[in-house]
């Protein structure tokens, strides 16, 4: 594991977070320590809070005693303070820094200094705020340093999210839910969502779903007191269907009997994202409920990479559960891949667009592999060669290109931390079978409301967009032991976020 230790100077430890961030683009440890002589790099800074706002950096390697600076001015528009005038700063500070450390290493980040997992998002503030899309990109390319392979999918995809719900902005007024199962067949070696082996575990999928339908019940009621309607529901886990057809039909019923206009809501999508849980009972229970979207999810149609990462399913089973959804008359399915995996490289990437394009999906996501912490890949690097930096760009490109050539429109985008190559998860979809939940989500334009285990209520404040975020707990055990108490502290802070708290509305 390549670690890299930093001492630095000239900085409040306000900003060391910020400056980890950036060290972790390039380096897989980064450790900023109190004590200069144990360094291998020093960092010494010199920033004037003036306007502009100046930043220095000197780095120096402490065995070869080779150095590299860079500076910075930036300019702060109006009479910024607080909080609003440290971000600058520290984007000054994040600027010369990213320089060096790219001169250093001879490596590009294309995402320059944004860490955040939202991109998007920021554009979309920056066209809220009154730039157009031109003024926008010279922002993010000249004050970010993004390279223009982004900016330019970036642009894409908020044009398209514009014309999918031309609402976005007015979404406040609405919520959408988040239903969350889970349970997998079996967990996969990246994989840090709450997922638990179905097996063994009737006692407590029964008293999960008993806490589950109360939460519903609860919601709804409050949501129909409260005259709010909903936009999107989404199944996620987990993998909603490894619970039974009965369960999952159960299921529908209470969001039927529960959810004001259910017949209304203008998506409804269910993750079933393991073939291995499939069958003709529950397909032939999606299509008579209308469900609007499944997930059908291969990660690889490599038969040893699916045995290494613990997805215990074959490609011929991913392939012959794809065609039955299709024979019983779904026609809106998602498939996930992921760039990156154990012993895939460019060739193996190839193979798999090929298969793509045989089966042509309605929408696809193409994720970058991460490094979540907890994840058992996490735990044992050393079992799990994967793509390297050059690897994962070109694989990055080789999945835009190969959309763009099938008629695929990018509609979606969001980073994580410690994914490779500092690249980027993109959904693609033909025109006008985009994902609604998927675009809400990641733009939290809107609150979505967690039901179920692991599942996050994000509550956005209507008018000024502030978040609160709730979470469910993750294990089953403690979601069915405190779920009357959470459906209570939920539905309290949903009051005090629309301001019935006040007036008991």
């Amino acid at each position: 594991m390549m670690m890299k230790t930093f001492w630095i100077q000239g900085l409040d430890k306000a900003f060391y977070r910020d400056i980890e961030l950036i060290a972790q683009l390039f380096f897989e440890e980064v450790s900023l320590l109190e004590n200069e002589a144990d360094a291998q790099m020093q960092l010494h800074f010199t920033v004037h809070e003036s306007n502009p706002v100046h930043a220095r950096v000197l780095m120096r390697d402490v065995a070869s005693g080779e150095t590299w600076q860079a500076e910075h001015r930036r300019d702060v528009k109006g009479a910024l303070e607080g909080k609003a005038y440290c971000k600058k700063v520290k984007q000054a500070v994040n600027y010369v820094l990213l320089q060096v450390l790219e001169e250093a290493t001879g490596v590009r980040q294309p995402w320059g200094i944004l860490t955040g997992v939202r991109p998007t998002k920021l554009l979309h503030s920056m066209l809220l705020d009154g730039m157009s899309v031109e003024q926008a990109v010279r922002v993010l390319q000249t004050d970010y340093l993004i390279h223009q392979e982004k900016t330019d999918i970036l642009t894409e995809i908020v044009a398209r999210q514009l014309t999918v719900l031309p609402d976005l902005y007015e979404l406040d007024k609405e919520v959408s839910l988040y239903i969350g199962i889970p349970f997998c067949p079996t967990k996969c070696a990246y994989c840090t969502f709450p997922a638990y082996a179905i097996q063994g575990r009737n006692g407590s999928v029964e008293g999960f779903l008993q806490g589950l339908h109360e939460e519903i019940a609860q919601v709804g009621a409050w949501l129909e007191k409260r005259g709010l309607p909903v936009t999107t529901i989404y199944f996620g886990g987990g993998t909603p269907t490894s619970i039974t057809a009965e369960q999952m039909d159960e299921l529908f019923m209470a969001l039927k009997r529960s959810v004001p206009s259910f017949d209304q809501v203008r998506e409804l999508t269910v993750e079933a994202g393991r073939p291995d849980t499939l069958d003709p009972e529950k397909l032939d229970l999606m299509k008579r409920w209308n469900v609007d979207r499944i997930s059908i999810n291969p990660q690889s149609f490599k038969e040893e990479t699916l045995k290494l990462i613990g997805r215990h399913h074959t490609v011929k089973e991913t392939l012959e559960k794809y065609q039955l959804a299709r024979d019983m008359g779904l026609t809106n399915i998602n498939m996930d891949l992921i760039i990156g995996l154990p012993n895939e490289g460019l060739d193996n990437f190839q193979e798999t667009l090929d298969m793509m394009a045989e089966l042509r999906p309605e929408s696809l996501t193409v994720h970058t592999l991460s490094f979540k912490r907890g994840s058992v890949m996490t735990q044992n690097k050393e079992k799990y060669r994967v793509a390297d930096r050059g690897e994962t760009g070109e694989m990055v490109r080789m999945a835009r290109d190969w959309a763009a050539g099938m008629g695929y429109v990018p509609y979606y985008l969001y980073r994580q931390k410690n994914i490779l190559g500092n690249q980027e998860n993109v959904g693609y979809a033909f025109p006008g079978l985009e994902s609604l939940y998927n675009i809400i989500i990641m733009e939290e334009r809107q609150t979505i409301i967690g039901l179920g285990c692991g599942a996050v209520s994000k509550l956005v404040s209507p008018g000024d967009g502030k978040i609160k975020r709730l979470p469910n707990p993750k294990e089953p055990k403690a979601y069915i032991d405190t779920y009357q108490r959470h459906i209570e502290e939920k539905l309290k802070l949903l009051d005090e976020t629309y301001g019935f708290a006040l007036n008991k509305g």
